[in-house]
């Protein structure tokens, strides 16, 4: 497993981070879930990503068990906040930021968080304040970074202009061969000022892994089939979509690896991309994405498949 390092932070992180949403504490059953983050370990993951919104607390709560007994500094633990706890519990403020960083940290069974993110941008408060909190998180040793998830341009650039704070060091976007938006004006400006992108959803909620066929039912036991973990992949189960995905699959045999692989190694080619976020309801599954991380794939593979993306329509407002 190779690493990178978390923007400028000093924080070096592994190619593959093992992701939580929709599933320990909330959509895999519990002994399934420590079964796959021992394998992460085993596979050289360093790098766990999760939020106090999945599942209102149960994922951090999990983790917070299952990583009891491992030392501290062997992994890198990052959190997220804004999404709403309780009717009023919600967004960047400082009372807030105050509040669920020790409710995390509590849940987490730790005194700190290697990186502490913002789950989106919250307008109602003034970036200063929320940048001053922030700060003060890590200055009080309650986080070593910050970090946010799906800001603007703007956002990102009204963050970095605060003055006297702690500078952000990692980005969360959505991206994919699928998903590209980032690369136009956040992987630029990100760059520019020493923040790496943490990316989500790298294989289309699992259909870059070839596993859902055009014109054929989910597999049985598939995220598409989960009421817990299903909402979100609609968008991505459209024929045209997966007929596209289907025309991938050569240039992952061609490649010597599976087209899940293809898809994450084709993320990693980003320089800017620190890790890719990768979730996972069998140990089998972090086996085969973790050995993305050691693939040397011709660009010109990249180049072919990028092609065979490009004549499907943009996903909503998301431009490629």
């Amino acid at each position: 497993m190779k690493m990178r390092e978390l923007g400028d932070s000093g924080i070096n992180v592994s190619e593959i981070c093992l992701g939580s949403w929709l599933t320990y504490g909330v959509g895999v059953e519990v002994d399934a879930a420590r079964a796959c983050l021992d394998r992460a370990f085993e596979e050289g993951i360093n790098f766990i990503d999760t939020a106090n919104v999945y599942g209102r607390g149960a994922a951090e709560t999990f983790l917070g068990e299952a990583l009891q007994g491992r030392p501290r500094d062997s992994y890198v633990l990052a959190t997220k906040l804004f999404f709403p706890m309780t009717d009023s519990d919600k967004g960047l403020s400082r009372a807030q930021i105050e509040k669920q960083i020790d409710a995390s940290l509590t849940r987490l069974r730790t005194d700190y968080v290697d990186l502490y993110q913002c789950h989106r941008y919250d307008a109602a408060t003034p970036i200063a304040e929320t940048m001053a909190a922030l700060s003060d998180v890590v200055r009080s040793g309650k986080a070593r970074a910050i970090g946010f998830s799906e800001w603007s341009p703007k956002n990102i650039a009204d963050a970095l202009a605060v003055p006297d704070t702690v500078k952000f060091v990692s980005s969360q976007p959505q991206y994919s061969l699928l998903w590209r938006r980032p690369e136009a004006k956040v992987i630029p400006l990100c760059r520019d000022n020493g923040i790496s992108q943490i990316v989500w959803s790298p294989l289309a909620q699992g259909v870059l892994s070839g596993k859902y066929k055009p014109g054929a039912p989910p597999p049985a036991g598939s995220r598409a089939t989960s009421e817990e973990m299903g909402g979100f992949i609609g968008r991505f189960l459209e024929n045209n979509v997966l007929e596209a995905v289907q025309r991938l699959l050569p240039l992952a045999q061609e490649a010597g690896c599976t087209l899940a692989q293809f898809a994450l190694a084709w993320v990693l080619r980003e320089p800017n991309v620190a890790s890719a976020i990768v979730g996972a309801s069998r140990p089998e599954q972090i086996t085969d994405n973790a050995a993305a991380s050691e693939l040397a794939i011709d660009p010109a593979l990249f180049v072919r498949a990028e092609e065979i993306i490009a004549i499907l329509p943009p996903f909503g407002d998301i431009p490629r």
